[in-house]
């Protein structure tokens, strides 16, 4: 009998055949079509959107603002795309039912969208929340912006990014129209920066009633034979038992950012996200990397992700806000103090509730390596699951991949303007 080749996926990537010609080209082609959409959001923002800030005119501001926001949403639309044509998968997702986090089943039955045909065309998962997840390997950025797609908030993403990418050509410059953050990694320098940007997007989030989804690592890194060690350090430092699948969590920044954004908007919530791949735990960076999910065509057949929800100021013991809650000015504008320490019993609390997410977190991983899923059997023995294919919901929205309706908008706001 014929033994059956294992699947690629199966094998770390060092032992893989070699790379074939076939791969090559689909690599070459990848990176031809993802650069050209690159340059042509990017190009959109230096050409089309730049010159409308620099009008003196109210609705030439609003314009530009509602075409970065715009832009945005093409580059998570391109990313879809992009797993579409050049690496597909699916997300398969499971909501928290029991415990903490968890949804209630008048939520689960509102939860989920689908066409006529059946297929997940939208999540209704909140507008403005801080979204969390254990770090896997580097396209978990890549898939959670996904997710937002069908949130319908791709178009509101905010990341934390180390400042050395600020000046990286077109990938750095956009993400500066973006309005990501960008720190130095020095706590000392970056923690007054954070959480003056951040108060900044929330109040702006508020006053536009737009969404906001704000993505943020707390592991800090990957789950890795090199961090394992690291984590293992820090673990016998603080007494307390580490991690077996994942990396015991870093709270100060988390801590930062919720007390920066949730004063100024009041529904804020958390989305709680464990992510596991088809594979080997830990080592994910040996099976999967961006190159060879999409120069070598070797995606993870599925990503799997379970959800958890909290209300920041319900659920989350964030510690005493009052301090830097806005104060609205008698012209109308809101000035806010923003806080430089906070108190120990405060900072405490907050890191104990992590660390506790956290383990929670990392048996969800142990269950994904003996049973295959996130979530726990139901009654009838089998876990509910809901599988979402990465693709896009309508044809023409390949041309949004690529920013072509941007010089539509600009002519519009233009003849406004005239």
């Amino acid at each position: 009998m014929t033994a059956v080749a294992p699947e690629l996926y199966t094998l770390p990537i060092a032992s893989r055949p070699h790379r074939t010609w076939a791969q090559t080209a689909h690599g070459l082609v990848f990176l031809v079509v993802f650069l050209f959409g690159c340059l042509m959001i990017n190009g959109s923002q230096f050409v089309v959107l730049l010159p409308l800030r620099l009008l003196p005119f109210r609705f030439a501001r609003k314009t530009y603002y509602e075409g970065i926001r715009y832009s945005k949403g093409a580059f998570g639309v391109l990313l879809v795309l992009a797993c579409q044509w050049f690496a597909p998968t699916k997300l398969v997702l499971s909501f928290e039912t029991e415990g903490q986090g968890k949804f209630t089943p008048e939520e689960i039955e509102t939860l989920i969208q689908r066409d006529q045909n059946g297929r997940v065309t939208a999540l209704n998962l909140p507008q403005k929340a801080v979204l969390i997840a254990n770090h896997q390997i580097y396209a978990d950025w890549w898939y959670a912006w996904t997710l937002t797609y069908f949130m319908g908030t791709h178009k509101d993403v905010f990341i934390v990014l180390k400042k050395s990418l600020k000046w990286v050509p077109v990938v750095g410059w956009g993400m500066q129209f973006y309005n990501f953050i960008f720190l130095a990694r020095s706590w000392a320098s970056d923690r007054l920066h954070l959480s003056k940007s951040l108060s900044w997007l929330a109040r702006r989030a508020e006053k536009e009633d737009s969404p906001l989804t704000f993505i943020l690592y707390p592991e800090g890194t990957l789950v890795s034979k090199d961090t394992r060690p690291i984590s293992k350090k820090y673990a016998d430092k603080l007494g307390i038992p580490d991690m077996t699948h994942t990396l015991l969590p870093r709270s100060t920044g988390l801590q930062y950012s919720l007390r920066s954004l949730a004063p100024r908007i009041p529904n804020l919530q958390l989305l709680d996200i464990t992510m596991a791949y088809p594979g080997k735990c830990p080592g994910y960076g040996d099976y999967y990397t961006l190159r060879s999910i999409f120069c070598d065509a070797v995606p993870p057949p599925a990503v799997h992700m379970h959800i958890r929800k909290f209300d920041v100021n319900r659920d989350v013991p964030i510690g005493n806000v009052s301090s830097s809650d806005p104060t609205v000015l008698p012209n109308g504008s809101a000035k806010s103090t923003v806080e430089v320490e906070i108190p120990e019993p405060e900072r405490e609390a907050f890191e104990i509730w992590l660390r506790s997410l956290w383990r929670e977190k990392d048996k969800l991983m142990g269950r994904f390596l003996e049973t295959g899923s996130l979530d726990a059997p139901t009654a009838t023995g089998k876990p509910v699951e809901v599988d979402v294919p990465l693709r896009l919901r309508h044809g023409y929205e390949v041309l949004d991949a690529f920013c072509f309706f941007v010089p539509a908008v600009a002519g519009w706001a233009w003849s406004k303007l005239r």
